[in-house]
């Protein structure tokens, strides 16, 4: 199959959608499909058999593309959209892959040369866009009926959680599957390196909570720093490593510490690169995933269960769509709550214990890259099974 996969966003970067597009990547091209990618003019080269990788011109005013709506993201998907209609006008493909916003280009595509496409939907825009801007709330009726055609339209709509599946299936989807992301640590590796084996982090104190993943608001920060401000009150030997964020995201949640007055119990450490996550969850007592906003499942979740280390999240559906009371702590995501659940994680190391080791055992049977390899394999038979159909009609 010859597939043209359109990939709004910097490709490669070491961030959720843009790891979830490699997975796929690597699938189809050891399956042996021949795929055109369409995608930002950032991010590092990668090389697949069968994959040709096609930027869009280089906007010179335009870098460091964030995660999420953002008028530079606009931008860009304005030159992707023409660059992906001038790849479909030439034929050739049995099938549009539309990641998130791109779908929107798919449908015209579809209008224009009847070739199908999949709906590979990372989040719910009209949800993402309204959380990230109040002032869009009035829009959301609008927003709801693109979001419903580009369901309806598509050929089938694959989701990463099941969340999104429901709004796909309520949205009228011919077809719905969930193909999930997984663990970003090696199949084969045990869980957490030693810490004698690690690189160490600098000025790391024990017991230490570790956060890894970008700073933007949806991912909770400020509702952790203010829960950690709580906890450090009866335990004042807590530290708290925060991995990942820009600069100025950075500076804002230090300050943000300051004013909480406990900057020197909190270390930020910035970006690490993804090879480095077993030597920093050796660093770790504990994981903990704050985040408040979103219904798809955080990335970072997969590897947390992988990491022979307890985890700490809000019960919000984010989490409790693959996390439950077995596999780590949940807490309300209020301070005084999410306060008390790292508290009492250091009060009983023994459950912390259990609560690892059954993660683990989850993260190795349905979250490893031999069970993504499976799911994926039996998605798209089916959609290749459902698109045969189509042409014999």
């Amino acid at each position: 199959m010859k597939i043209l996969l359109l990939a709004p966003h910097p490709f490669y970067q070491e961030r959720g959608t843009p790891i979830a597009v490699d997975l796929l990547l690597r699938f189809w091209s050891g399956r042996g499909d021949t795929v055109d990618v369409v995608t930002f003019h950032e991010g590092s080269d990668r090389a697949y058999r069968g994959v040709t990788i096609m930027r869009i011109p280089r906007p010179g005013w335009i870098k460091n593309v964030p995660p999420g709506f953002s008028l530079r993201k606009v931008v860009c998907d304005a030159f992707l959209f023409w660059k992906a209609m001038r790849l479909a006008a030439r034929g050739g493909y049995g099938l549009v892959h539309a990641v998130e916003e791109s779908v929107f280009c798919a449908m015209l595509i579809k209008r224009l040369y009847r070739l199908p496409y999949v709906y590979d939907m990372d989040s719910s825009l009209p949800m993402q866009l309204i959380e990230k801007s109040a002032a869009l709330a009035p829009a959301g009726p609008a927003l709801r009926f693109c979001e419903r055609a580009a369901v309806r339209g598509a050929l089938a709509v694959v989701a990463v959680c099941d969340a999104l599946a429901a709004i796909a299936r309520a949205a009228g989807a011919r077809q719905v599957f969930v193909l999930r992301d997984v663990s970003l640590l090696p199949d084969t590796a045990a869980p957490a390196a030693a810490p004698g084996e690690a690189a160490r982090l600098p000025a790391v104190e024990h017991p230490c909570f570790m956060y890894i993943g970008n700073l933007e608001t949806y991912q909770g920060i400020g509702l952790l720093l203010e829960s950690f401000a709580i906890l450090c009150r009866d335990r004042p030997e807590s530290f708290l490593a925060v991995i990942g964020g820009s600069a100025a995201l950075i500076a804002r949640y230090r300050n943000m510490s300051a004013e909480l007055g406990i900057a020197g119990r909190v270390r930020f450490f910035g970006p690490r690169p993804l090879a480095d996550m077993p030597r920093l969850f050796a660093e770790a007592d504990a994981l903990v995933s704050p985040r408040t906003k979103g219904s798809n499942t955080p990335m970072k979740i997969y590897s947390y269960l992988q990491s022979g280390k307890p985890v700490i999240a809000t019960a919000l559906p984010t989490h409790t769509q693959v996390l439950d009371e077995t596999t780590a702590l949940l807490a309300e995501p209020r301070p005084e709550r999410f306060a008390a659940a790292m508290r009492h994680l250091l009060e009983n190391p023994g459950e912390g214990k259990k609560l690892a080791d059954k993660a683990a055992a989850l993260a190795a049977e349905q979250y490893s890259h031999r069970a993504y390899g499976a799911a994926a394999a039996e998605i798209f038979n089916r959609i290749e099974s459902e698109l045969q159909k189509e042409r014999d009609k």
